[in-house]
């Protein structure tokens, strides 16, 4: 009879009504609420995968804070770069297809693709685009401040983009690869990265409701709108962004209910039901690391969580003794983790509407913790203690930054001196232009605020919604610099913190003027510094003035 109700029981261990037995709701569901409380989140999403049954899935507070309207299991996220582990997977089908190599290099499917150095073009593979090892920094600002619809133009721009370290020796997150990852299997197939996704994913997992850009999220009903948390304490809706040409990084809008489905192919071999949507093989090698990030302790409070690595679109580590696979995403108002405990048949999706958020990673540790009998920690304690120091981090660097200006000075030129395009091949180009006595500078998705700092230094300060966001800063500096004429020939810009500040070649503006305008000025002008903006330029100067006051005259005005 024992043997008998162990085998029952064991046969019972695999069943979604046994499995949801093992889930204590009301408690987890208490736990959850107070992790939302706690990081002040307005909504969220969660499934549980066991073996191939989803076993919980669940909304939590708002999808839209203003209408209070709830989130549910269906509400629609942009998962960020949760996208990736797709992209890598067409590349696990092209394997198997297509006779692609991983230890290909990409310029053999990608001929137009150019690095930096000829070492960069003669060794990266493929591989080491996947795990990024490729030398390469972020280079975020190049998309995110430029973006472009065109995937072969915003490839192009990798031939400007130095490295910071040799290839295989550092580990450093780079968003470009993946845009050329993208490529390649649009080269291997004549279909775009999006029609691949949704022939080879979205179809055949049945993810209904996922989508792959701002406005087909925009169209469907169900969608949650992004939040910011500012200064800790009160949510503001972010608009929506549009990552255009670099989708293949991180443009999926979806569900958790869809993305379950995703997770359930993860956990069984690459098989939904009856049909296998990734070769298995892929799925088996998939689950490996390929390079060790950072060192193989995270954190010394935890120390079984290590060896911390990234592989196929997966970072990899030990959850306290458990192998885990798991990627993060974020894009303007949302965050997003979805985790695969792969020898556990246990997998998590969490989605959220909240910028930059912990809690998709807070939430699934504690899900981890529950159903795998694990010792619980505090999630809740554990973050209040982060963002205590995080206060006092943004305290002194406020602090640091009022101490980094040197009072008393004023820029070296008159206003419309600085005015023209500035320009850099790895990034774009970007105007500054003059306005309501003040600086301003127009990006391809921003337009900024230039508010003088010191010397020819200048901070950047976001616009929004026709007035200037005095309480955040873009983040970088634009540091004037002059020729040996003394005239404004570019600007250096700490683009990339591994980096020495990119230089933005400036082209001065050229004013039209008519012919009939020239001879009623004519003779009445004296000549004019480097003609910046034409015969007009004196009297704009004359009228903005160069003093530090005149450049602050009218901050809340987008000029």
């Amino acid at each position: 009879m024992n043997k008998l109700l162990f085998a029952l029981l064991l046969l019972c261990t695999s069943t979604l009504s046994c499995a949801q037995k093992l889930l204590d709701t009301k408690r987890l569901e208490e736990k959850l609420t107070a992790i939302q409380a706690a990081t002040k989140t307005v909504g969220f999403s969660v499934a549980i995968v066991k073996g191939d049954q989803v076993i919980y899935s669940k909304g939590f507070g708002y999808r839209d804070l203003e209408n209070k309207v709830d989130a549910d299991e269906n509400t629609l996220y942009a998962i960020g770069s949760s996208s990736k582990a797709f992209t890598v997977a067409l590349l696990g089908i092209m394997e198997e297809e297509k006779g692609l190599k991983f230890t290909d290099s990409p310029r053999k499917y990608l001929t137009q693709l150019e690095f930096y150095n000829d070492e960069l073009n003669d060794q990266v593979t493929i591989l080491d685009m996947v795990s990024h090892r490729t030398g390469l920094p972020r280079h975020d600002l190049s998309w995110y401040l430029f973006p472009t619809e065109s995937k072969d133009s915003l490839l192009a721009r990798v031939k400007y983009q130095e490295p910071f370290t040799g290839i295989r020796e550092q580990w450093y997150y780079n968003n470009f690869m993946y845009l050329a990852q993208g490529l390649i299997t649009e080269k291997l197939t004549g279909k775009s990265w999006e029609d691949n996704i949704r022939e080879r994913f979205f179809e055949p997992l049945q993810m209904t409701r996922s989508n792959l850009s701002i406005a087909e999220l925009q169209q469907q009903t169900n969608s949650a709108k992004g939040y910011t948390l500012e200064n800790f304490e009160s949510s503001k809706v972010t608009p929506y962004y549009n990552i255009a040409a670099i989708s293949p990084a991180g443009s999926i809008n979806s569900s958790v209910k869809d993305m379950a489905n995703w997770v359930r192919i993860w956990l069984n071999d690459g098989m939904l039901g009856e049909t296998q949507i990734l070769p298995k093989s892929y799925v088996a090698k998939a689950a490996n690391p390929l390079m060790l990030v950072g060192g193989g302790i995270s954190d010394p409070k935890f120390p079984d969580q290590h060896l911390n690595s990234y592989g196929y679109a997966w970072f990899t580590s030990s959850y306290k003794g458990h192998y885990r696979m798991e990627h993060g995403g974020n894009i303007d108002g949302f965050s997003a983790n979805v985790a695969i405990f792969p020898s556990d048949s246990l997998g998590i999706v969490v989605l959220s509407n909240q910028n930059g958020s912990a809690l998709p990673t807070l939430v699934r540790n504690t899900i981890s913790d529950e159903l795998l009998g694990l010792t619980k920690t505090d999630w809740v304690s554990h973050y209040e203690k982060i963002v205590e120091k995080a206060k006092e981090q943004q305290a002194k660097s406020k602090e640091d930054d009022k101490s980094s200006k040197i009072p008393n000075t004023r820029p070296s030129h008159s206003l419309v001196e600085y005015t023209g395009k500035y320009e850099h091949p790895g990034y774009g180009a970007f105007k500054v232009e003059l306005a309501n006595d003040s600086l301003w500078a127009q990006f391809t998705r921003q337009r900024t605020y230039l508010s003088h700092t010191h010397y020819d230094v200048f901070a950047l300060y976001p616009v929004k919604d026709g007035k200037v966001d005095t309480l955040s800063t873009v983040g970088i500096n634009v540091n004037f610099q002059t020729n040996d004429l003394g005239d404004i020939a570019g600007a250096d810009i700490k683009a990339e913190p591994t980096l020495d500040p990119l230089f933005f070649t400036r082209s001065p503006e050229t004013a039209t003027v008519t012919e009939d305008t020239l001879e009623k000025l004519r003779g009445q002008l004296p000549p004019v510094r480097n003609g910046a903006a034409g015969i007009c330029q004196k009297q704009a100067a004359d009228a903005s003035g160069p003093g530090p006051a005149r450049v602050h005259a009218h901050p809340d005005q987008a000029g």
